[in-house]
C-alpha cells in the first residue's frame, strides 16, 4: 500500500501542466528511518525512491514532519536498505529519536520525470470521470503492486480499484484536475 506522503513517481498516459487547485508539497520523501544501525548513530534507511543511485550524492537532507535539516556524513547500501550518516546523531539514543521519521529533499532536487511520469502527489486527489462524462469519484489511494499501481477511486458507488495501465487511464490533465479512463469490463 502506498503512503500519499511519499511521491514515489507513477507512470502513466498523456499529462502535462500543474494542478492549481492543491499547492505541491515543498519536500520530497526518499526514505523513511527503519532503526539505529550500530552504537555510533547510523540510521538504516528504508528507500522510498526509484532512484537509490541518488542517495550516494546526497549533501543535505530534511528529516521529519519537520523537515529539520542535517547535513549527510555518509550513505552506503546493506541489502536493500540504505545506512546513512549524519552530522549531528553520534550516538545510538539519538538515532533512536530519528526512528520511523521520513527523510526528504526538496521538491525542486526531485529527479526530473520522464514524460507520462507523474508523483504521487499529483494523481492523489485528482477527479476520475470517464469519456462519456461519468463522474467515477477522486483518487484517494495508491496501491503498488508488481506489475503495475492500482488506483483506489471514492465516488457514489463506494470505492472502485483502477490498474493503472495505459488502455484504462486514457489521459491525466492536472491543469484541470482530472483522470480521463475507461472501466474495464466486470470491475464494476
Amino acid at each position: 500500500m502506498s503512503d500519499a506522503s511519499l511521491l514515489s513517481p507513477q507512470r502513466r498516459s498523456r499529462g502535462s501542466g500543474t494542478r492549481k487547485s492543491r499547492p505541491e508539497p515543498r519536500y520530497l520523501a526518499i526514505g523513511r528511518i527503519v532503526r539505529p544501525w550500530g552504537v555510533r548513530g547510523e540510521l538504516k534507511m528504508a528507500v522510498l525512491t526509484e532512484y537509490p543511485e541518488r542517495l550516494l550524492h546526497l549533501r543535505r537532507v530534511y528529516v521529519g514532519p519537520y523537515a529539520v535539516p542535517y547535513q549527510v556524513v555518509s550513505v552506503r547500501f546493506h541489502r536493500k536498505a540504505a545506512i546513512l550518516r549524519l552530522v549531528g546523531c553520534e550516538d545510538r539514543e539519538t538515532a533512536e529519536t530519528l526512528r520511523g521519521q521520513l527523510v526528504q529533499v526538496p521538491l525542486e532536487e526531485a529527479v526530473p520525470l520522464e514524460e507520462d511520469e507523474y508523483y504521487e502527489h499529483q494523481i492523489l486527489g485528482l477527479e476520475v470521470e470517464t469519456p462519456e462524462g461519468e463522474w467515477l469519484g477522486v483518487v484517494t489511494e495508491i496501491i503498488t503492486t508488481g506489475s503495475n499501481d492500482v488506483y483506489v477511486v471514492q465516488g457514489p458507488e463506494g470505492e472502485l480499484l483502477l490498474p493503472a495501465l495505459e488502455d484504462v487511464v486514457l489521459e491525466v490533465d492536472l491543469e484541470r484536475g482530472r483522470l480521463l479512463v475507461v472501466v474495464p469490463e466486470g470491475l464494476r
